[in-house]
């Protein structure tokens, strides 16, 4: 059976599966048009899943192939707007940070992309066995098993994380490192993956169904990372497989016709986003965040402003970049980039999380009984891919 199921039963394994009436009211917000040539209808797909069939190849990030040639113009929508529209699923396999030996090297040499090619045949080849292996890496955790993980194809991009030139999520400050030590009596914020399990604060905002933020919605994750772009008059949605999370971005053909932000005193787990164009590409201004809406290990403080770029530089291609600048939190502003190649044949199942997050009851219950017995409830960690924080 395909990847593609198991993520889908893995689902129903790990979250309730009671249908999610919010997605089409707020996709009815915007106008759904008739695609592009090559992409599919934006609605939901009522079918079984594609059979199985590698991820979509990891093409050279465009942003490189556009100073060499002629940038790509992307066709028009009927009100004009440059087309974005489509399934840009997070399939491509980016470390966020750089590793600190390529110093400032954006790219990995033919020998390092091979050895990471050799790494992503080998965890393909663990989630095929019959058996799991019999060592402590077999050890059954709070996450599901490894045949259920969608594994992206590997990048010769070194980093998402492109500026600073190393590739590294700047330090925080010293108000940012306290805001973050504070959080749980001092132990510091919650885990996907935690090492204990004595309340629901042991869990970030993603393990809890809430969100994974304006960002890391768009990177990959473990398995349904599907993203896709609709576009309307006035109107973009970014909608997101996993925890189904969608932006309703209003846009404007300029900057300085966009309206004001909602007021300082409102804060959104998204934040609050105002979009518009700069030739081809859609430039988002995003404010009004919540504290733990922040990503690289840091809390967004009453000052973040994230400036998000989409550009679609090819018909099968787009380019995301995101430059967070928030000075009380980090000690400068930094940017990611990730590429995305278009896949017409990706269909968005529902991720019914937040209906009945069970994951979070079961194991808050089981580590109770643990204790009753006098056993460890100390979380059993096993092989996985990582997941961008």
């Amino acid at each position: 059976m395909s990847t593609r199921w198991f993520a889908s039963a893995s689902q129903v394994w790990h979250r309730s599966q009671r249908t999610c009436a919010l997605l089409p009211a707020v996709l009815a917000a915007v106008s759904f048009t008739t695609p592009a040539a090559g992409q599919t209808s934006p609605a939901v797909a009522a079918k079984p899943a594609p059979a199985a069939k590698p991820a979509p190849a990891a093409k050279p990030e465009a942003a490189a192939s556009a100073k060499s040639s002629k940038p790509y113009t992307p066709p028009k929508l009927p009100w004009g707007d440059p087309d974005l529209q489509g399934h840009w699923p997070a399939a491509s396999s980016i470390p966020m940070q750089r590793p600190q030996n390529l110093g400032d090297r954006a790219e990995l040499t033919a020998e390092e992309l091979a050895q990471r090619e050799a790494q992503a045949a080998q965890a393909a080849a663990r989630d095929g066995e019959e058996f799991v292996a019999g060592d402590a890496s077999a050890n059954v955790s709070i996450n599901p098993p490894g045949y259920w993980v969608e594994r992206g194809k590997p990048n010769r991009q070194a980093s998402l994380v492109v500026d600073p030139p190393d590739g590294r999520i700047p330090p925080l400050t010293a108000k940012g490192k306290a805001d973050v030590q504070s959080l749980r009596g001092g132990l510091g914020p919650g885990s996907h993956f935690p090492d204990k399990v004595d309340s629901w604060e042991d869990f970030d905002n993603y393990s809890r169904c809430i969100t994974r933020g304006p960002v890391t919605s768009l990177l990959p994750t473990l398995y349904n990372f599907g993203n896709q772009i609709v576009q309307g008059p006035g109107f973009v949605a970014v909608r997101s497989e996993m925890i189904h999370e969608t932006r309703l971005i209003p846009v404007v053909a300029a900057e300085k016709d966009s309206r004001p932000h909602i007021g300082k005193d409102i804060h959104i787990y998204t934040g609050d986003s105002r979009g518009h164009w700069e030739g081809n590409t859609l430039v988002v201004e995003t404010t009004n965040f919540k504290p733990d809406s922040g990503l690289g290990g840091g809390r967004f403080s009453e000052s973040a402003k994230l400036l998000e770029r989409f550009t679609r530089t090819a018909a099968d291609q787009l380019v995301y970049e995101a430059t967070v600048d928030d000075p009380i939190t980090w000690t400068r502003p930094w940017t990611l980039r990730m590429p995305y190649n278009l896949d017409p044949s990706y269909v968005v199942y529902e991720y019914a999380c937040h209906e009945g997050n069970y994951m979070m009851k079961n194991a808050l219950k089981g580590a109770r009984e643990k204790e009753k017995g006098g056993e460890d409830t100390k979380v059993l960690r096993t092989d996985r891919p990582p997941i961008q924080q």
